[in-house]
Order: structure tokens, then C-alpha cells, then sequence
């Protein structure tokens, strides 16, 4: 298949510069267009540094051109009221906002504040592969999971795919995520001076990624922290199972979910770092999932660590698209990571 052209709507935030990032370097995708209304005109070297030596100029969102696919990184909301004008500039459309990932319009009432265009959410599917990649060829409306969502259910899936977990277990889910989680315009609470060393609960009920999780897995109870660190989410889930289990149970079981997926790797031994940690993936499409079991099999406790920038969003999206359009699914996201590396 020859190159594809690309436009990334909303690409001078954080998430835009990571797609602006993949879709530079990847074998298959020719950057055709990215859209700053803040920006117009100016290079986007001037807001992404490292995207100095990439020659293209932002231009306006309202002039969309004709590309093969189109990633919109825009806040909530906006997919949505902009979805007839991003299918008439493209084919394919992912969207990396929340507008299409839950099933339902009353999901959205119930965790959002509605939804102005309904009817389009039984055309999209979930962006999240190793959850459903059998549902992604040919699709033309990708919706890219939640960073939190997305570390929860990779970590817990292996369970419920082996019947270990019904959805009837107490599980609890605790979430540390970084400050770019927050976009780029994130407002006070994720300045530097505000979130320097800092473990601060911000959703101790009820945040929005929990209805992704429910959606698949079934209900859970869900916290998360922001903390010091800038790229990172990392789920920490304490499950109590209604029949015992195993070690030999848990690895058969993630094993069996994860041995072939590619940017998926069980860690769960010795060592400095013997548990999955945002620190090891960071700049990665990979995750990192682990488990350790209590001695009184009565709790399994599960860890996953993921970039909340790659495989909790740009990297999750261009992971979707390549088997969406029949490329090699690994294409453009082969970075494997930096050891030893400052904080995410």
C-alpha cells in the first residue's frame, strides 16, 4: 500500500505533538496538515522542540484539507459537533477525546454531559487492540481508550479473559498519573510549583475513565493521584477473588492473554525493577503488567504502568490505525525506551 496522507487537528498539545512525532517518523504516513487556532502560521518547531527539524506550519482547524485519515486530539466535546466536516476531510477518523468510547448516550449522561451526536456510537470501536483488534480492520471511526482506563484494563483483562474474575469480586483500582495527563493547558493544579512532590487524590470517586472500565470489565472502585511525575500512569488494582488462586493460575493467565501481543510485557520478578513502572516505558507504546499474590490468597494484587502519551493515547491511536488499514501493526511505534532515564 503507498503512503497515506494525515491531519492532526488540535496538534499543538501535548497528545498532538506525540502523533505530529509518530506520524513523522512512520514508514506508511505522510504529515499532510496540523491544525493550531492559537498557532496558525507558526512552525511547529515553535511549540514542539523536538519537532524543530519536521517542515511544517500550523494552519487553521476551520480549513481542513483532504487527507486519508484524521486524528483529532481535541478536548471533549469538540469531536462531536465536528464530526460531519472531519468525515468529509478524511476516510478514517481517530479521535482521541472521550466523544466515542463509551457505547451509549445514557452513559454519557451519566458520566459526562451528554452527547449531541449518538448515532455515531455504534459505528466506532474502541482503539485499544489488545481488547479489539478483531473489531479495527476497516474500521473508519477509532475511538482511542482513556490513559487511566487503558493501564486498568490491560492490567486486569488476563483475568477475566481466564474466568479468574466474573466482575461479581471487590476490586479496588488506585491510579498515580503525571501532569501531562492535564494537557497542555492544564491550569493551576499541574503547574510546576503546585504539583512539585506532591501524591494528591484529585478523583477519589467517580472519574470519567471508570465508565470505559466498566463497560468491559465490569464495576470497580476507582481512585487516582497526581503525582510528581510528567508522563506516567500507573494502576495499582486490589482484587479479591471469590474462589482461590494460584500463582501458577496468574501466569497461565497472562501468559496465555499477552505472550504474543507486541507491546505488552509481563514483569513480575526480581530485581530493581520487579514490578511494572512508568519510568521503563516512557516514551514507549509498550505497557508493562504485573501481579504478585497475597500469602493469604485471600487478595491478588495487580500493577500495569503505561506512558499516558503513548500507549494511553498517540501511541495507542497509530497502533490502531496500522491494523485499521492493514499495516504492519508495530509500524512507527518501535522506540524501545531509555535506560537509565531522569523522571517521566
Amino acid at each position: 500500500m503507498s503512503t497515506l496522507t494525515a491531519t492532526v487537528v488540535g496538534a499543538s498539545g501535548f497528545t498532538g505533538g506525540e502523533l505530529l512525532r509518530l506520524l513523522a517518523g512512520h514508514p506508511k504516513f505522510e504529515i499532510a496538515q496540523a491544525t493550531s487556532r492559537q498557532y496558525e502560521r507558526k512552525t511547529i518547531g515553535r511549540v514542539h522542540p523536538n519537532l524543530r527539524g519536521v517542515d511544517l506550519r500550523f494552519s487553521a482547524p476551520d480549513d481542513l484539507e483532504s487527507v486519508d485519515v484524521l486524528f483529532a486530539a481535541t478536548p471533549h466535546g469538540v469531536s462531536m459537533d465536528h464530526i460531519d466536516a472531519f468525515q468529509e476531510a478524511a476516510d478514517t477518523i481517530v479521535d482521541l477525546s472521550a466523544d466515542f468510547r463509551l457505547d451509549s448516550e445514557g452513559q454519557y449522561d451519566e458520566w459526562y454531559d451528554g452527547h449531541t451526536r449518538p448515532e455515531f456510537l455504534s459505528e466506532s470501536v474502541y482503539a485499544l487492540p489488545e481488547l479489539t483488534r478483531e473489531d479495527l480492520p476497516g474500521a473508519e471511526l477509532i475511538a482511542a481508550g482513556g490513559c487511566n482506563a487503558t493501564a486498568t484494563i490491560l492490567g486486569l483483562l488476563p483475568l477475566f479473559e481466564d474466568g479468574i474474575l466474573d466482575g461479581t469480586e471487590q476490586t479496588i483500582v488506585d491510579v498515580k498519573v503525571g501532569s501531562s495527563e492535564g494537557g497542555a493547558g492544564g491550569g493551576t493544579a499541574s503547574s510546576h510549583a503546585e504539583r512539585s512532590g506532591v501524591v494528591r487524590p484529585y478523583a477519589p470517586a467517580g472519574h470519567r475513565h471508570e465508565a470505559e472500565i466498566e463497560q468491559f470489565l465490569g464495576p470497580v472502585s476507582f481512585t487516582a493521584h497526581a503525582v510528581d511525575m510528567i508522563r506516567g500512569a500507573s494502576a495499582t488494582c486490589h482484587i479479591f477473588p471469590n474462589d482461590p488462586v494460584t500463582k501458577r493460575d496468574l501466569w497461565g493467565a497472562y501468559r496465555e492473554q499477552y505472550d504474543e501481543e507486541p507491546f505488552v510485557r509481563t514483569v513480575a520478578g526480581g530485581g530493581v525493577y520487579r514490578y511494572p513502572e512508568p519510568k521503563a516505558v516512557a516514551g514507549t507504546n509498550y505497557a508493562e503488567v504485573g501481579f504478585e499474590l497475597d500469602p493469604s490468597n485471600k487478595r491478588i494484587i495487580v500493577f500495569s504502568a503505561i506512558d499516558n502519551m503513548m500507549k494511553g493515547s498517540a501511541g495507542q491511536a497509530i497502533h490502531a490505525a496500522n491494523i485499521a488499514l492493514g499495516f504492519e501493526e508495530t509500524a512507527g511505534l518501535a522506540f524501545q525506551g531509555l535506560h537509565p532515564v531522569g523522571a517521566p
